[in-house]
């Protein structure tokens, strides 16, 4: 088809809780049907998370932890700590998704990489246009910019309608972690 772009873009945005886990029911879609998946996961820190493990269990699945936590302040050293966090799994991001053995690569939480400033939109959008042929990119996060969602083929806006949370449940196991 005249015009088509060599890769397919996936984002996901919003408020809602949600895009993490839609993102990782794609991968799974992908892995059963024999493709390679990198999860890279920006901000996130966690490797006791309920997402994590059943990643470590999937043949041909990948996760690397590329985040220092949430971030709280927009300046100062741990500001700083936080963005080389993005930019050193940003560098690791582009690498898998030149990579032609991954089917899949998940930018996760990479659109609040770029609302906090740890990352640029123009950064991230060089290195999901570097992705070999064929591959399938996903953008997750709150916040999403202009330039992000352009790029992408699909967007999905992910709204929370209720929540257990704000009728006094914690994260849950299996649920939320």
């Amino acid at each position: 088809m005249a015009g088509q772009k060599k890769n397919r873009i996936v984002l996901m945005t919003g408020e809602g809780k949600g895009k993490t886990t839609a993102a990782l029911g794609m991968a799974l879609r992908a892995v059963g049907h024999g493709r390679r998946v990198c999860v890279l996961q920006f901000i996130k820190r966690r490797s006791d998370t309920g997402e994590a493990r059943a990643l470590a269990l999937l043949p041909g699945a990948e996760l690397h932890l590329c985040g220092q936590g949430f971030v709280m302040a927009k300046s100062g050293p741990v500001f700083e700590a936080h963005a080389r966090a993005a930019e050193d799994g940003l560098r690791l991001a582009a690498q898998k998704l030149r990579d032609p053995s991954f089917g899949m690569v998940v930018l996760d939480e990479v659109c609040g990489a770029v609302a906090h400033g740890l990352l640029t939109a123009q950064a991230v959008r060089e290195a999901v246009e570097s992705a070999a042929p064929g591959t399938t990119v996903v953008l997750t996060g709150r916040d999403a910019c202009a330039e992000l969602i352009g790029l992408a083929d699909t967007v999905r806006r992910i709204a929370c309608v209720k929540h257990g949370m704000d009728a006094g449940w914690p994260a849950q196991d299996g649920v939320e972690l």
